[in-house]
């Protein structure tokens, strides 16, 4: 029987290069958007902070001190209105959950262990939220991303070995379970260092008064050196104690795992939520905007940025899991904010392609490679060669729902 026809996402049949130039045409509107929303009253607080007019304990700390306290400043203006910057803050930062939630978890995944900025995501956030913005995301985040991509359909194309007979240079990208993570470890160890490392820091900007949240806001402009730390923290804390459990040390599917997805998801989407609702609530009951000249100046400038980011995370999940995943982030987002956009759309996104449905793409070669990949348990664990032997026996064989590589 004919399998039913799905569209290939545009990834599978356009050239990196061409992928590529509408991230550098964002990065280009960005930069000029940026600009162009720019205030002299930015300008103004940085000068208050080389002058040390501004918080003199951290302005006087040699080199870096005034560009930190011009970032705390920053962030102050930013939460100075009682309402309406907190809204627009709120929602924000619940995206920023979301985003560093999924970028965390592909950190885990087993196919990208070996990708250097996608495994170790933690220089590439740091750069992002204390310098470049939504430009990270566009020349740096995205195109690795793709290219890891590319990386990936050439190897599932090519098989374990070259056509010289070579062995493959990544056979972790065919064999196995490579869209797996690590370890069931994983669903604590990843919402655990986002909650107390991003989370907690963001609640505590927000729920404070503007007087008290100078240390709040320090700690919080460096989340991801803590979320990272936490991260290897706790996973490694949690293999140790459970290092003889049958369960625990072997790689799993996430999406596929009703209580760990649950687990991993949770926080972002609710806060989303909470957050989106507070917003919608905030503009009928309070319609006159309380936000002052340097406040409104500092929101635009994150506003602006985060828009851009938006933009550009919705043409990612177009180009890797087609229109319909781009859509359901598009209307999760609606309804519950960015945040829960996000998750969901990435949830939506993993199961948009079943490896099978590679396999009838890529010939018999890659239908069998499909077999040894989607042929896995992830409720039980994912012992290579036997979930290969249970899908050719036809117990576990790959289905619609098999989760296919990036």
């Amino acid at each position: 029987m004919d399998p039913p026809s799905r569209p290939l996402p545009p990834i599978h049949h356009l050239n990196l290069e061409l992928i590529l130039i509408p991230p550098i045409l964002l990065a280009i509107a960005t930069a000029l958007s940026l600009f162009t929303h720019s205030d002299t009253d930015l300008y103004m607080l940085y000068s208050q902070c080389h002058s040390h007019a501004r918080i003199g304990w951290l302005s006087r700390v040699p080199l870096f001190g005034p560009l930190v306290c011009f970032l705390v400043s920053f962030f102050q203006e930013a939460l100075l209105s009682p309402v309406r910057s907190k809204g627009i803050m709120s929602v924000i930062l619940s995206y920023v959950a979301g985003l560093l939630t999924i970028t965390t978890v592909e950190s885990s995944r087993i196919c990208n262990q070996s990708a250097f900025f996608l495994a170790f995501p933690t220089a590439t956030w740091l750069i992002f939220d204390l310098v470049g913005g939504a430009l990270v995301w566009e020349i740096v985040i995205i195109p690795a991303f793709f290219h890891r991509t590319k990386l990936v359909i050439l190897a599932r194309r090519q098989g374990t070995t070259t056509s010289e007979g070579e062995e493959a240079a990544e056979p972790e990208l065919i064999l196995g379970a490579p869209r797996h993570l690590s370890t069931l470890a994983e669903s604590i160890s990843i919402p655990v260092s986002i909650a107390i490392g991003y989370i907690l820091p963001s609640l505590l900007i927000l729920l404070l008064p503007s007087d008290k949240t100078t240390v709040p806001i320090l700690v919080w402009l460096f989340f991801p050196v803590w979320v990272s730390f936490l991260h290897q923290g706790v996973r490694t804390a949690l293999l140790h104690v459970f290092r003889d459990h049958p369960t625990w040390p072997r790689p799993f599917h996430l999406e596929t795992s009703l209580l760990p997805l649950v687990l991993t998801y949770a926080a972002p989407i609710l806060l989303s939520l909470a957050s989106h609702i507070y917003l919608i609530v905030t503009l009928f009951t309070h319609p006159h905007d309380d936000r002052k000249e340097m406040t409104l100046a500092t929101t635009r400038f994150i506003m602006v940025n985060m828009v851009f980011v938006g933009l550009t995370v919705l043409y990612w999940a177009f180009i890797e899991a087609g229109w319909q995943t781009a859509l359901v982030m598009l209307v999760v987002t609606v309804l519950a904010g960015p945040g829960a956009g996000v998750c969901v759309g990435w949830i939506w996104r993993e199961s948009a392609v079943g490896v099978d449905w590679i396999g009838r793409r890529f010939g018999p070669r890659a239908a069998v490679i499909a077999v040894a990949v989607g042929g896995t348990g992830s409720r039980r664990g994912s012992d290579g060669e036997r979930d290969g032997e249970r899908g050719q026996e036809g117990g576990n064989g790959p289905s619609e729902e098999t989760p296919l590589l990036r």
